[in-house]
C-alpha cells in the first residue's frame, strides 16, 4: 500500500463536491436513524424477528430484479432530474412511515413502503453513483469514494446514537420525520450544483442503449464478471460481522449484549480508520483489491481462536480497516476500468451483487453458527474467502491480456486501459462505439447470451 503525497482530502477542492459531501452526511445520519427505528417499531409491534427480517427482505428483492433496468435509466436520463425525483420520494415515504407509527398503523402498510422504497433504492443507487463520478476529475475519484466511505461511517455512528437516545424519550414517529427533512439538505445540494464544474460522463451510441446491451456488456469482460464473483464470497461470508458478532458474544465469547456494543463500536471505528487509509492512497490497484482480500481472510479465520473479548475486538479492528479498503479500491476499479457510458449499469450490475450476497450470506452464516458454532463458523468463513481470493488471483494471472501488458500496470488495472480513456487523458475526443466491446477472451455467458440477442434479432427483422 502506497501513501500518496497529494492531500488525502484533494476531492474536497471541488465546490461541487463539498456541497454534496455535507449533504451526504446529513442524508446518511437520518437514513441510520429510520432504520434503527423501522427495526424497533416492526419488531416492539410484532414482538417476532422472523417479521423483522421480512421487512429488509422487501427492502432488498428490488435490487435483485429491477438492476439492470435502473442501471439503463441512469446512463440514459440526466442524473440531477432522476436524484430530484428518487430523493423527493424517499422523503415521501420517510413522511408516510412516520404517519404510520404516529397512529400505530397496520404493519402491511409498513411492508408496502419498504417494498416501494426499495424500488426508489433501485434507481437512486445507479444515479447517485453516476452522479457523484462528475463532481471530481477521474484523478480524484478514488479520493473521493473513500471520504464517501469516511461519511457513511461517521453518518452511521452518529445516526445510530442520536436514534438509541431519541427512540426512548419520543419515540420511533419523530426519527422518521427527522430522516425525511434530511432529504431536504439533499436537493438542496444537488440545487446547488453548478453544471459549468461538473464532469461530464461519456453517453451511450443508440446501439449501446439499453439494459439487454448493459448485460452483454459486463458478461463480455471476464475481469469484471471474476471481481464480482469474488465479490460475491466476500461479501456473503466475510462482510456480514453484524451475524458473527452478535452470534460471538453470546456464544463463545459470553459478553453479552453489552460486549456486543463494545464489538460494534470497534467494527465502526476501524471502518473510519479504513476510509482514512483509502484517502491516504495514491492509486487503489487491482493488487490491493487482491492482498486486502486475503488479509481480511486470513484475519477472519484466526478471529474465530480468538479466547477473549479483548483479543477478538483486536483482530476485529484492521478486519474493519481492511474490509473499507478493498470495498473503496473495488468500486474504484470497477467505475475506471469499465466505459464511462456503462458506468450505471455496472453499479447497478454490483448494486444485485450485493443485494444477493446480503440476502444469501446473513442466513448462511447465521446457520452456521447455530449448527458449529460461532467460531468455527468464522474459521470456515475464512478458509472459504480466502481460497476464493487465491483462486481468482491464479485466473488474473493467467489471462494472456493482462500478461501482454506492461509491468507496471499489469496489477494496477481490471483491465488494460481504453483507447478512450486514453484520448480522455491526453485531452484528444473519445468516441463511443456503436456496440459494446467483447473486452479479455470470454466464451462462457457472454458467448452464448450474444448468440441468444443476435438470434431475436434476427427474428424480429424477417417480422
Amino acid at each position: 500500500m502506497r501513501a500518496s503525497a497529494a492531500p488525502m482530502f484533494r476531492a474536497l477542492k471541488h465546490p461541487n463536491y463539498r456541497h454534496w459531501a455535507t449533504a451526504d452526511f446529513v442524508s446518511v445520519t437520518g437514513a441510520w436513524m429510520q432504520n434503527l427505528a423501522l427495526n424497533w417499531f416492526v419488531l416492539v409491534k410484532t414482538g417476532s424477528p422472523a417479521m423483522l427480517g421480512l421487512s429488509l427482505f422487501f427492502q432488498t428483492l428490488p435490487g435483485v430484479v429491477l438492476a439492470p433496468l435502473a442501471g439503463a435509466m441512469a446512463d440514459r436520463w440526466p442524473t440531477r432530474r432522476v436524484l430530484f425525483t428518487t430523493q423527493g420520494l424517499h422523503g415521501v415515504l420517510a413522511l408516510v412511515l412516520a404517519g404510520v407509527a404516529w397512529v400505530d398503523g397496520p404493519l402491511s402498510v409498513v411492508y408496502a413502503t419498504a417494498l416501494i422504497g426499495g424500488v426508489v433504492t433501485v434507481f437512486d443507487g445507479p444515479a447517485l453513483g453516476r452522479f457523484g463520478s462528475q463532481l471530481v476529475p477521474r484523478e480524484d475519484l478514488s479520493n473521493a469514494l473513500a471520504l464517501g466511505s469516511i461519511i457513511s461511517s461517521g453518518g452511521r455512528i452518529l445516526g445510530m446514537g442520536l436514534a438509541g437516545a431519541l427512540v426512548v424519550v419520543t419515540g420511533v414517529p419523530l426519527l422518521f420525520l427527522l430522516n425525511a427533512l434530511s432529504f431536504a439538505a439533499v436537493l438542496f445540494a444537488i440545487s446547488r450544483v453548478r453544471p459549468e464544474g461538473m464532469f461530464q460522463l461519456a453517453t451511450s451510441a443508440p446501439g449501446r442503449a439499453g439494459a439487454i446491451a448493459g448485460l452483454r456488456y459486463v458478461f463480455g469482460q471476464r475481469p469484471l464478471v471474476l471481481l464480482f464473483l469474488l465479490s460475491f464470497v466476500l461479501s456473503c461470508l466475510g462482510r456480514n460481522y453484524q451475524v458473527t458478532m452478535a452470534a460471538m458474544s453470546a456464544g463463545p465469547l459470553q459478553a453479552g449484549a453489552a460486549g456486543y456494543g463494545v464489538l460494534s463500536v470497534v467494527f465502526a471505528a476501524g471502518t473510519i480508520a479504513g476510509g482514512f487509509v483509502a484517502a491516504a492512497c495514491k492509486q487503489l490497484t487491482l493488487r490491493l483489491v487482491l492482498v486486502m482480500a486475503l488479509v481480511t481472510s486470513v484475519l477472519q479465520f484466526f478471529s474465530g481462536a480468538a479466547p477473549t473479548l479483548e483479543i477478538f475486538a483486536a483482530v476485529l479492528f484492521p478486519i474493519a480497516v481492511g474490509a473499507v479498503v478493498l470495498d473503496t479500491a473495488t468500486s474504484t476499479r470497477i467505475q475506471l476500468d469499465t466505459d464511462e457510458d456503462m458506468r450505471g449499469r455496472v453499479l447497478a450490475a454490483k448494486g444485485m451483487v450485493t443485494a444477493l450476497s446480503g440476502a444469501v450470506g446473513g442466513p448462511l452464516l447465521g446457520w452456521l453458527s447455530e449448527v458449529s458454532g460461532a467460531d468455527h463458523a468464522l474459521e470456515v468463513a475464512g478458509l472459504v474467502t480466502a481460497l476464493a481470493t487465491a483462486v481468482a488471483w491464479m485466473l488474473f494471472a493467467r489471462s494472456p491480456q493482462r500478461r501482454a501488458m506492461p509491468a507496471h500496470t499489469r496489477w494496477a488495472h481490471l483491465v488494460p486501459p481504453s483507447a478512450a480513456t486514453a484520448a480522455e487523458s491526453s485531452g484528444g475526443t473519445r468516441r463511443v462505439p456503436d456496440r459494446p466491446s467483447r473486452g479479455p477472451r470470454w466464451t462462457g455467458p457472454g458467448r452464448r447470451l450474444t448468440r441468444r440477442l443476435r438470434s431475436r434479432r434476427a427474428r424480429l427483422s424477417r417480422k
